[in-house]
């Protein structure tokens, strides 16, 4: 006996050592998932967190003194080593900025006659200098890497175009302003003493053609002329003259008032923003307008966009060299950078003592250079993601040459000047929609389908029936989105009107099978064992199939007029091949399976004897499914149903496959969309790790993760509640 009582005592023991450890297992695996699921959102936010910090001026060589007299031009290397500066004397000095000082390194003459200059900073470099009698020197200082004594230096030249092309038009009249535009082919503007605007321009056949107009303009304020020569800006105080350039002539498209219906409004200053499509408008109050070009009713015309209120102690501005942003300069040294379309202001700093004379912005928009009396000073910018706000995300936003602001995801153009587009509202609505279509035809399937199987499904057809279904999701989804993008989309396409009608005929005619067969005798009905009915059903649907898609010509006929693609464009509606009809069905294929799965489990676990009861308390088959089963199983029914949703807004290749791809905002159920996994699948392995494209990828991502983790909660508090609600039954 005390041998018997030491043996179980062992047991019990060893028995108690699993237990601990099982449980310790248990316990680390759930923290290790819960771990990894932290470090998955802060690995997400440390990557997405950059594109709302503060950018930043720091600056970077001391102040030194220069000896360039009258400096009019200034200009920086990518790298921040090297710049130039042009005299009104017809001078360009080359200077070396190093770490703590700046000091001469070349200097090169263009010629004292050149009086008047210009710098364009959207010509790729190019630089004009002009003489009153109309001579135009259109040149490039740059750097070029040349090998002296086996050893490779930089050597400083002035790349100039070298044929002969010039403003003379007469020598009775001086130049007093000059404009340029170097592209596929040389346009110089220039505004005389006369009061004329004439305008010549070579083609990239050598023919050159000139234009003088007509009318004389009184106190030209300005002449601007955009990066591809095609338009011409001259302003006379608040009034601005837009000429477009033709074949042979310049004509004048539209005369725009810029005081914005105030009297009191003076402009001050126009410049041109990056790519040249955008108006940047300074006034006197220190307000900035920004105007572009935009269609309203058939006709273009210049549009005042949006607005940005600065102080009215603003000296000028410095526009972005790609970007769609600029810089103010004010006179106690403040230095701001506003971008245009999210309307950020992602910089204010006061690094000077006094506003600067000239400032200059490398190409790559890494350095600012700056010039106040004879001192240069050079400042590193990290301004890296301007263009990215809550609002450009989020809201709606008015693009250049758009006719009204749009939400708008464009990542990508073969244009040099394409500004990118980050809006999230047409992905994440594609999101919803793809999912919304897809649980609409999957949940009815699933949730009907697991109830007939659980309750009223004979065991022997129920042992088949569950697993043929559970092994459909065992099937890749890039298979069905390959079938369903090359098969399903163009047969749908070509047997639309089919479609439509069945969509609309074979759940009213299920019903109407069902109510038949409550009205046959019992006598025919008690033949036919509980549980197989699927199998007089299921005949029944596919002859209805086989006939209405083999009358899908008779159909289109008798209800869309002959076509049913032309018929639709009538009423506004639009199609594509690939649409959310075919994304929905394809989707919802792949989702019931698990909705089914967990539904299936939930109802068939319904304790036996509650059912028992109500049937014996006289209540039938149904009210006992309606009122017991469903009830106690609506727990397990609410998270099938959100488990199916998480798997829809997560789904890939499905909708990459099986639709457009395109960032549409449309319900249209023929339309396609676009969604955010399928972005990140598509655009991540083009994105340029560490740009705005990339973390707002990651964005993305990080919106997907919450989204799916919310819903998993709400369906796990949700299914928690259900749970002590019906614990009592």
């Amino acid at each position: 006996m005390a041998k018997a009582d030491f043996s179980l005592r062992e047991r019990d023991r060893k028995r108690l050592m699993k237990d601990r450890f099982a449980r310790w297992l248990v316990s680390a695996g759930g923290i290790t998932v819960l771990a990894a699921l932290v470090l998955l959102f802060i690995y997400l936010l440390s990557v997405v967190i950059p594109l709302f910090s503060d950018a930043k001026i720091t600056p970077n060589v001391s102040i030194e003194s220069i000896t360039t007299e009258k400096p009019v031009i200034l200009g920086v290397t990518d790298n921040g080593e090297h710049a130039y500066v042009v005299s009104k004397l017809g001078y360009v000095d080359f200077w070396a900025l190093g770490s703590h000082s700046i000091t001469p390194f070349k200097t090169d003459e263009l010629g004292s006659r050149y009086r008047l200059h210009r710098s364009n900073r959207f010509t790729h470099g190019w630089v004009g200098a002009a003489s009153a009698s109309g001579d135009v020197l259109l040149y490039k200082p740059q750097l070029r890497h040349v090998i002296k004594n086996e050893k490779r230096v930089l050597s400083p030249e002035i790349d100039r175009i070298s044929q002969p092309f010039d403003l003379k038009f007469s020598d009775e009249h001086s130049l007093k302003s000059f404009d340029y535009a170097v592209g596929s082919s040389i346009t110089l503007a220039g505004y005389y003493d006369d009061r004329r605007v004439r305008v010549r321009w070579q083609e990239s056949n050598q023919a050159v053609h000139s234009y003088q107009f007509p009318q004389p303009f009184e106190h030209l304020d300005q002449l601007i002329m955009t990066p591809d020569g095609n338009t011409l800006y001259l302003r006379s105080g608040s009034e601005l003259v837009v000429a477009k350039k033709g074949a042979l002539d310049f004509s004048i498209r539209e005369v725009v008032d810029l005081s914005l219906g105030q009297d009191k409004a003076v402009v001050t200053n126009i410049n041109l923003l990056a790519g040249g499509y955008s108006l940047l408008v300074t006034y006197q109050d220190g307000l900035v307008a920004q105007w572009f070009d935009t269609v309203t009713n058939g006709l273009r015309g210049l549009t005042h966009v949006r607005d940005f209120q600065l102080a009215s102690q603003l000296t000028f501005l410095l526009p972005d060299t790609y970007r769609k942003g600029f810089y103010s300069f004010y006179t106690n040294g403040t230095v701001k950078s506003h971008y245009t379309t999210s309307e950020k202001l992602a910089i204010f700093q006061r690094i000077y003592d006094k506003s600067p004379q000239l400032a200059a912005m490398s190409n790559n928009e890494t350095y600012l250079l700056t010039l106040s009396g004879n001192e240069l000073r050079l400042a590193y910018v990290d301004n890296a993601f301007p263009e990215v706000s809550w609002s450009s995300l989020w809201q709606k936003v008015w693009y250049e040459s758009y006719p009204e602001p749009e939400y708008v995801w464009q990542t990508s153009s073969a244009d040099d000047e394409f500004e990118a587009k980050y809006s999230l509202v047409p992905i994440a609505f594609g999101t919803l929609k793809a999912a919304a279509f897809a649980m609409m035809f999957a949940v009815p399937i699933a949730v009907l389908g697991a109830i007939y199987t659980a309750y009223f499904m004979t065991p022997t057809m129920r042992r088949v029936v569950k697993p043929s279904i559970e092994l459909m999701e065992a099937l890749p989804t890039v298979i069905i989105g390959f079938i369903a993008g090359l098969w399903f989309a163009p047969m749908v396409e070509s047997h639309l009107s089919a479609v439509i009608a069945l969509i609309l005929v074979l759940p009213i005619s299920i019903i109407m099978v069902g109510g038949l067969w409550n009205r046959l005798p019992n006598v025919w009905t008690s033949r036919l064992p509980n549980g197989l009915h699927v199998l007089i059903l299921m005949p029944l649907m596919v002859l209805l199939i086989v006939l209405i898609w083999s009358q899908s010509t008779n159909i289109e006929w008798l209800l869309f007029d002959g076509d049913v693609r032309v018929y639709l464009a009538e009423k506004g509606i639009g199609f594509d091949q690939r649409n959310a009809l075919v994304v929905g069905f394809a989707m919802g294929f792949a989702v019931i399976p698990t909705i089914f799965t967990i539904a299936e489990d939930a109802i068939f676990s319904v304790p036996k004897h509650l059912s028992d009861g109500s049937l014996a308390l006289g209540a039938t088959s149904w009210q006992t499914l309606i009122h017991v089963v469903l009830l106690t199983a609506s727990p397990g029914i609410f998270s099938a149903v959100m488990m199916g949703l998480g798997r829809a807004v997560g789904e890939t290749m499905i909708v990459l496959m099986a639709t457009g791809n395109t960032p549409l905002i449309d319900w249209n159920i023929l339309e396609g969309m676009r969604t955010l996994s399928a972005t990140i699948a598509v655009e991540m392995p083009e994105s340029e790790v560490g740009s705005s494209h990339f973390r707002i990828l990651f964005l993305a991502a990080l919106i997907l993760l919450i989204f799916t983790f919310i819903v998993n909660s709400l369906a796990e508090w949700v299914r928690q509640r259900l749970r002590e609600k019906y614990r009592a039954l």
